[in-house]
């Protein structure tokens, strides 16, 4: 069964599960020992540092393990934040960073502090000098991921590097997505990642901090991981992380060709194959192994469910996959097509056939989705004399609000306006997005008695 989710979980690499084995035999014991098998554990500790040290670019002193990528994160922002906190309490982060980066700024908002969020453009990247204007001089910290989790998009590190640098703002960077498949974008002064993203154990973490960077350590202090990660190291673990990390890395320029590829392939059939699809994200400035794609008039968990039965595991961002019903931040901020969203992300070992067999199965899976919805299946019909339409889908989740909308657009003649009353939170963007997709206007958003009004104008 092709596992096409690998920006969740890439599944173990081989050198992973062959080292941690041995670390199983060889490194259970307390490395702040100083018995045999306390000092053999340090020496099994100590080479993974140097190894995972060395596949991202800084000192072996520089990195701490953690539980996760998560912690990480966490970690890294509170303590810089601390420990600049005589600068000031301002935070600067991108609109499409991964929760765990969101998460930590709502938690410094609470306690007093101020978050600049910088917008993005409709591929997922941001403008280097709509980032350097966010920094002030009481900004504290700036964190931008590396590339983006959910479209693949390669943010323009090196560029903000240099302007964080220039103000005297040290910039955390989230490497998750990219530490595997793409070398590190120089200039960080943090980085956090996860090891089960490149094919190592799960509740592996990694923070490094440049030696220079103010930093206080949140918590109660603790002698391991230079007082970053308290608790126990989970040895095996790490030894697998390091080892994976450092195959992976030695892999990854023939295997980054290939996957690319493949998603390029994936990229120019999608549309040919399937009627009314929205590829994201930068088509050139993108992770090798990862592409998304938005479908119109299909409900993102139904379309989910039909590729697994098909035999083919992905993800989405559809507010209909998500138990908050809004749709994927990252989207959002985008302003791109939320409903039918999938994201296929390539392992490495991913093989052509199946890559053909899923474009193969995809345009059948997207029909029998959008026949159970009832959606359009051809053209609008010729113009009737109404000069407007109300079409009240309250109470209605995505995608029918745009399905009905799209069954009645033909119904006003050119200049006439529909208006859509919803309230569900996916229209406000998913609306717009068919707009653009139809070469329809969208006039806008007013209040109504439930939910808003989306007022939409004919003109094809």
């Amino acid at each position: 069964m092709p596992y096409f989710d690998a920006a969740s979980a890439a599944p173990l690499h081989p050198v992973a599960r062959q080292a941690l084995l041995a670390a199983l035999d060889e490194g259970w014991a307390d490395p702040a020992r100083l018995h045999r098998e306390g000092r053999r554990a340090r020496l099994l500790l100590d080479a993974a540092r140097e190894a995972a040290a060395e596949a991202v670019g800084c000192r072996p002193d520089e990195l701490s393990f953690t539980s996760s990528g998560t912690r990480a994160v966490h970690s890294g922002i509170s303590g810089a934040l601390a420990g600049r906190r005589r600068v000031g309490r301002h935070l600067a982060v991108s609109a499409v960073e991964h929760s765990s980066v969101l998460h930590s700024a709502a938690d410094h908002e609470s306690r007093g502090g101020t978050v600049t969020e910088v917008p993005v453009d409709r591929s997922g990247a941001v403008d280097p000098a709509a980032y350097g204007a966010a920094l002030r001089e009481d900004t504290a910290l700036a964190c931008l991921q590396s590339a983006n989790h959910e479209v693949g998009t390669v943010q323009p590190v090196a560029e903000v590097a240099a302007l964080c640098r220039e103000a005297g703002v040290p910039l955390l960077v989230d490497a998750a997505q990219s530490l595997g498949p793409e070398p590190v974008p120089g200039g960080w002064s943090l980085l956090a990642a996860s090891a089960h993203k490149w094919g190592g154990p799960a509740g592996v973490g990694l923070l490094a901090v440049r030696k220079g960077v103010r930093f206080a350590v949140q918590g109660p202090a603790d002698e391991r991981e230079s007082g970053r990660a308290a608790g126990f190291e989970d040895i095996p673990a790490i030894v697998a992380a390091a080892a994976s990390l450092r195959a992976v890395r030695a892999e990854a320029a023939a295997e980054s060709v290939r996957l690319s590829a493949l998603v390029d392939r994936i990229r120019s059939r999608v549309p040919v194959l399937v009627p009314d699809v929205e590829v994201v994200g930068d088509p050139v400035r993108r992770l090798p192994h990862l592409v998304t794609f938005s479908c119109l008039y299909v409900d993102g968990e139904t379309l989910l469910h039909e590729l697994d039965r098909a035999g083919f595991s992905v993800s989405s961002g559809s507010s209909c996959t998500s138990s908050t019903l809004t749709p994927s931040h990252v989207l959002k901020a985008m302003g791109v097509l939320s409903e039918g969203n999938v994201r296929v992300s390539l392992p490495m070992g991913t093989t052509e056939e199946d890559v053909d067999r899923f474009l193969d199965v995809l345009p059948g899976a997207v029909a029998g989705v959008r026949e159970k919805l009832g959606a359009p299946a051809a053209a609008a019909p010729a113009a009737a004399p109404a000069a407007s339409l109300v079409v009240d889908a309250l109470g209605r989740r995505c995608p029918i609000p745009v399905i009905e909308l799209a069954k009645v657009i033909g119904e006003v003649p050119m200049g006439g306006t529909v208006t859509v009353l919803s309230d569900d939170e996916a229209a406000r963007l998913d609306i717009p997005a068919w707009c653009a997709m139809r070469e329809q206007e969208y006039v806008g958003e007013e209040p109504a008695d439930r939910g808003s009004a989306y007022v939409v104008r004919r003109l094809s």
